[in-house]
């Protein structure tokens, strides 16, 4: 598996475009963070080499300079929105964000309540950080926003915002997920400092679509994929193009909205600091791509993951067809054939054999790995004891967990439990692998290999429990599942 980003590079060049940035501002730059800002998994997977806490790490480097303000709103506390990837609703992500950004030396200045109109869930929520020493900001419903600029350019509209306290040069603003007001939160502090005669900068920071990739490159095509639910279209940068010749890539939300920021830019400075949504970047992501072939095929790659997932919520009814479909046209216009996933065949090829169940894995090296259905174990967890023991160079017909160490584990599970099926699931195996391997040398050799399964590709030939998913995703394995259920049944 080749590395295709240098990641070393980026953090230089990324940390070095934001203190540009910052400067051409008089020193004070509210900064718009798209995106995961830890554990950015999909950066990761398409542009191999790029590490998930990457963008992290780079403003470590900014540390002394850079404050956080998290931005959520308060419909999404209304109505509880849920972050899908983790399972827990957007408030509750807040705090989880305050944590984990102090805990990693970031300083968090403060929470800001979006399009607030007295909802009293985001009071109870207000209350409840600011009894944590949290400082809270409310940011108004605008009526006509975004299209009223004159309106949103008094005392009206931005005017009529809390104005949020900050203490240093940059200002990061970030937020649960989509739809939370970053944006509008930079536009009304721009408004607010002007006020009090600082004329502060705004700056973008999206890792995708990468602007000076072309447009159908494989990498942004994954973007769009992974944003089909979100109607995201990648689209020429009309505005960049007239203004300096050059072609770039934008999506289609930043380019319907700029002639109106354009018109917030001139009712706020006097005049627009910017020629396009292009200028307003700082993602220096591709001018650290090292090996484009790399990308492609790791980006194609992602595609295809993408197409699954959307079709196992299809079959799940979390979803809908138009996802897939959206998804299954990027493949047909990029030539992307399910075929090119090796490991789609090999798994289909096992269950068709074995009349069950079955996974398949490929290893870093390149090689097929297998699993099917027993008595003992699920398909998964078969194939991740077949795989560790190929990593090991333990011949396949030996044991290392011993039938008599499952057993007592089946009967817990059935009897005691009550659950209806006996076969291990992926983190149960590996439990009673690591049981054996503190007196079994070959058991404690096969553990040692699980390591080598981060970035292994995985297709399993029915979809899978929370479990096993939650597993794969530990082990960093990059699954994808037929979108059928194990078994036939009215209630999953």
């Amino acid at each position: 598996m080749k590395i295709g980003f240098d990641n070393d590079k980026y953090l230089t060049l990324q940390s070095e475009k934001i203190r540009e940035r910052i400067g051409k501002f008089g020193n004070k730059l509210y900064l718009e963070f798209g995106g995961k800002l830890f554990d950015d998994y999909h950066a990761s997977r398409v542009l191999p080499g790029f590490a998930p806490d990457s963008k992290l790490r780079m403003l470590l480097q900014l540390t002394d300079q850079a404050e956080l303000v998290i931005a959520i709103n308060a419909a999404a506390i209304e109505k509880n929105k849920v972050r899908n990837d983790l399972g827990i609703t957007y408030d509750v992500d807040v705090c989880r964000l305050i944590q984990e950004f102090r805990d990693k030396g970031l300083f968090v200045g403060s929470v800001v309540i979006t399009q607030y109109s007295g909802q009293s869930s985001a009071d109870q929520f207000r209350t409840k950080l600011q009894h944590m020493g949290i400082k809270v900001y409310r940011h108004y419903t605008i009526e006509g926003y975004p299209r009223n600029v004159s309106r949103i350019v008094s005392s009206e509209g931005f005017g009529k915002n809390e104005y949020i306290e900050t203490s240093r040069p940059l200002v990061i603003i970030t937020a649960p997920g989509p739809g939370s007001g970053k944006m509008a939160t930079c536009l009304s502090q721009l408004y607010q400092e002007s006020k009090r005669g600082v004329k502060a900068g705004y700056a973008k920071f999206e890792t995708f679509p990468i602007w000076n990739l072309p447009l159908k490159h494989p990498v942004n095509m994954a973007y769009e994929a992974a944003t089909a639910d979100l109607n995201d279209v990648n689209m020429i940068d009309p505005f960049h193009l007239e203004a300096y010749g050059k072609t770039t890539v934008n999506y289609n939300r930043d380019i319907e909205i700029f002639p109106v920021l354009n018109a917030i830019f001139e009712g706020i400075y006097g005049e627009s600091p910017y020629k396009s949504p292009t200028d307003m970047g700082v993602n220096m992501a591709g001018f650290c791509i090292v090996d484009d072939e790399a990308c492609r095929k790791a980006s194609n790659q992602e595609i295809i993951r993408r197409y699954y997932q959307a079709l196992n919520r299809v079959a799940r009814e979390e979803g809908s067809s138009d996802e897939a479909y959206k998804i299954e046209l990027l493949m047909k216009k990029d030539k992307i054939d399910a075929s090119m996933r090796q490991v789609i065949g090999a798994c289909n090829t096992r269950a068709a054999s074995e009349g069950a169940p079955a996974a398949a894995m490929e290893l870093t090296d390149g090689r097929i790995v297998t699993g099917a259905t027993s008595s003992l174990l699920g398909a998964s967890a078969a194939l991740l004891l077949n795989a560790v023991k190929a990593c090991a160079d333990i011949p396949h017909d030996v044991h290392v967990i011993a039938p008599s160490a499952i057993e007592p584990i089946q009967t817990l599970k059935t009897r005691y439990l009550g659950s209806k099926n006996p076969r291990l699931h992926t983190d149960e195996v590996l439990i009673a692998l690591s049981v054996s391997a503190a007196t079994d040398p070959v058991a404690e050799k096969a553990l040692a290999q699980l390591p080598k399964l981060d970035g292994c590709q995985v297709h399993t030939s029915v979809m899978l429990s929370p479990v096993d998913i939650n597993t794969f995703k530990k082990l960093g394995i990059q699954l994808t599942s037929e979108p059928v259920y194990e078994h036939k049944k009215i209630y999953h």
